[in-house]
């Protein structure tokens, strides 16, 4: 721009002339500057690419030629097997589990991080396939089992549930679509969730925002709770599923999810021990190995593993 103004005063160039050259730099300069960004462009789609190529190369979960059982109706009875599972060949994560979970009863997954209680569970709702021995469901083996045919019998509320970008009203009815006012509003008290939606201008039409963004954690917790009750499982797998809420929230969802639980085979893992005492078995999950089963009053005399955790937690 000086140089420019230089000659302009010196009466080596016009006016028009610096203008001109100005336009004419700027067209040379864009096309240079977006050539500089191709580098970071390639690169983004490779990684994109390597990811779709890996989706497209996955085997279907649902075979159709393998899970060729259907399940008409769900007793509720799960076992375990002598099941082993390893996310990556050679290193397992759980090792030779055996245990039985009757049909509406409570079974406790008890452990340190990383201790394989979520993979337990995971396997417990065909989330993933044994790499040796076997999970039956009512004495059938699920990995022959059609998925469609055993979800819909299935209820899942995680620690941190997935929650649609839509409306309050949509998120809770998404297991269940068909479902009648009457039975979308027993599941919205049941799970407290009328306590915040009756706050709202627009009550269960709210907007929530992706993943729930516009909701604190222990409202988006109410919301899953719902959803799973709607639902109306056979099989219900609550992962810490209190876990985001405060003290006052927590003792209102707990009679809530004992409602729920009811008549039901439940798996349950929680950190916070005072929660599962009622189980009807807890099982301490150390390293991929079940340590120690038994109820809450059994485990506490034996002064084992989880009297340890129990103690500590107590003394916290």
């Amino acid at each position: 721009m000086g140089i420019g103004g230089y000659q302009i005063i010196q009466g080596n160039m016009t006016f028009g002339d610096f203008l001109a050259f100005t336009l004419y730099l700027g067209f040379m300069i864009a096309p240079i500057v977006q050539m500089s960004n191709i580098g970071s462009q390639l690169t983004e789609a490779f990684a994109g690419l390597d990811r779709t190529e890996e989706i497209m190369n996955m085997d279907p979960e649902d075979n159709p030629l393998v899970r060729t059982t259907q399940l008409q109706s769900v007793k509720g009875d799960i076992r375990f097997d002598k099941v082993s599972f390893a996310y990556i060949e050679g290193k397992e994560v759980v090792h030779d589990i055996t245990f039985d979970a009757p049909s509406g009863s409570v079974t406790a997954l008890v452990g340190t991080s990383g201790s394989g209680k979520t993979t337990i569970a995971g396997l417990a709702a065909s989330f993933l396939t044994p790499d040796s021995g076997r999970v039956t469901i009512d004495g059938t083996d699920l990995s022959t089992v059609a998925l469609s045919s055993y979800r819909r019998h299935l209820g899942v509320v995680l620690q941190d549930d997935f929650l649609f970008e839509g409306t309050i009203r949509e998120n809770i009815l998404f297991p269940r679509p068909n479902a009648t006012e009457e039975q979308l509003q027993q599941a919205v008290r049941a799970a407290y969730v009328n306590e915040f939606t009756d706050r709202f201008e627009d009550g269960l039409g709210t907007l929530i925002g992706e993943r729930g963004v516009k909701l604190s954690g222990g409202q988006r917790q109410r919301i899953a709770i719902a959803r799973a009750i709607l639902a109306d499982p056979k099989i219900i797998i609550l992962d810490e599923a209190t876990s985001n809420l405060d003290t006052e929230s927590e003792s209102l969802i707990q009679k809530s999810l004992s409602d729920l639980m009811r008549g039901r085979t439940t798996f349950v893992i929680a950190h916070r021990l005072s929660t599962i005492r009622k189980a009807d078995q807890i099982l301490v999950v150390e390293n991929g190995y079940i340590v120690e089963r038994g109820n809450h009053q059994e485990l506490i005399e034996r002064e084992g593993r989880y009297y340890e955790l129990y103690t500590y937690q107590a003394r916290i």
